[in-house]
């Protein structure tokens, strides 16, 4: 058998839905099976599905169209089976991640359907790690890939202004980021996201384009993509993320940084990126040499202009006397800030490990005064960009 599965496969982009299915979590079960492991799904009823192996770290990847994965918190892991995670990975499909402690193959995999619904059962047992690897490395079908940003991106509002914002509510779908009190860092920053739009929008003179609308998982990779396709003028990416260690409360604005000193900001990073690779999307290795030194060369100009936008920014929020961290800008190794050639931002609305920061990014009075905070720093660096570049112009 082979070590793939498609079963129902049918391309991913067709986005229409007659139902969703649903997990039942009563009649399913991970159970471990002479080093290898049962993995049963009950659901509500028969979706098209297929499975893909992939490594570093080594995890299988179920996508289905589409399961409503409430109550997969419930089922307990059992070795080789290390971690378990799912949730919407893009419009009309949902994505379910084992992630294994080492290379397994995939002995057997069936959907059996009935009056109550159907049910997933595969079972794997442990490889060898070259059989793994080669399997894991098979080159995905090509309309599995990464999602194409055409696809994500809303088209420009009519009548929107010339400066082109991007807005990135970090985290979506099988990715909720940090969590607290039943609250997500996906959903609260796709609610800011929303809210800035909506105001930078009635100012009439932005055109805003969002690298999410709904909870669904989008790449780093896509991230940066759909801001490059839209010709973005900066890029801001929103994130409200926990930290085990320390009492850290406040806004923090990210720059990119080479070498992270800072082992907050290190950690941060590591999970943003950490994700990413966890939702099966694996990146890190698209740059060749020549393309280093050329991102380099852009960044030279670039990065002033990306300092002087986080100035911005730590400026007018402390004018409209928010709370911000002791160290209100720093650097981090983010992916999502990478672009060399248009200024981008990471800013860290809060922390939810934080009480105080968590209440704050609950009201809606504060949210909008952290947009007009925002709407105000981006004009002022326009404002900036615009005498800067008129000093230099022939």
């Amino acid at each position: 058998m082979p070590l793939v599965l498609l079963a129902l496969a049918q391309p991913p982009a067709a986005q229409e839905l007659s139902a969703l299915a649903r997990l039942q979590v009563a009649g399913s079960s991970i159970t471990s099976a002479d080093g290898g492991l049962d993995l049963t799904l009950a659901i509500s009823q028969p979706v098209p599905w297929r499975l893909r192996f992939m490594a570093d770290p080594p995890r299988l990847l179920l996508d289905a169209r589409e399961i409503e994965w409430t109550g997969i918190a419930a089922l307990e892991v059992s070795s080789p089976a290390v971690a378990l995670r799912a949730g919407n990975f893009r419009p009309g499909w949902s994505r379910l991640v084992l992630e294994l402690d080492g290379p397994q193959r995939l002995a057997s995999a069936e959907m059996v359907t009935g009056a109550e619904g159907a049910v997933i059962r595969l079972a794997l047992a442990p490889a060898d790690a070259a059989s793994f690897a080669a399997e894991a490395g098979r080159p995905d079908l090509p309309e599995w890939s990464a999602p194409d940003p055409a696809e994500i991106m809303a088209p420009l509002p009519a009548g929107g202004g010339p400066l082109i914002v991007v807005l990135d509510p970090g985290h979506g779908g099988i990715d909720p980021g940090a969590e607290r009190d039943g609250q997500t860092e996906a959903a609260l920053m796709l609610t800011f996201a929303r809210e800035l739009k909506e105001l930078l929008l009635r100012d009439g003179r932005f055109a805003v384009v969002m690298t999410r609308e709904e909870d669904v998982f989008v790449p780093l990779e896509t991230r940066t993509s759909i801001a490059r396709d839209a010709g973005a003028a900066l890029f801001l990416s929103l994130h409200a993320d926990a930290l085990a260690e320390g009492d850290a409360q406040g806004a923090t604005i990210y720059t990119l940084a080479d070498e992270v000193t800072d082992a907050a900001s290190a950690a941060l990073a590591e999970r943003h990126d950490r994700d990413d690779l966890l939702a099966g999307i694996d990146l890190s290795d698209q740059d060749d040499q020549v393309a280093e030194v050329l991102m380099d060369m852009a960044r030279t100009e670039t990065q002033p202009r990306t300092d002087r936008l986080s100035d911005a920014i730590v400026a007018a929020i402390k004018r409209a006397e928010i709370r911000m961290h002791r160290r209100p800008q720093q650097t981090g190794g983010f992916s999502v800030l990478k672009s060399p050639d248009i200024p981008s931002v990471l800013l860290e609305l809060g922390f939810l490990s934080s009480e105080r920061d968590f209440n704050r990014l609950s009201d809606p009075k504060w949210r909008a005064r952290m947009a007009g905070a925002i709407r105000a720093a981006i004009l002022q660096w326009a404002e900036e960009e615009a005498a800067l570049r008129a000093l230099v112009a022939p």
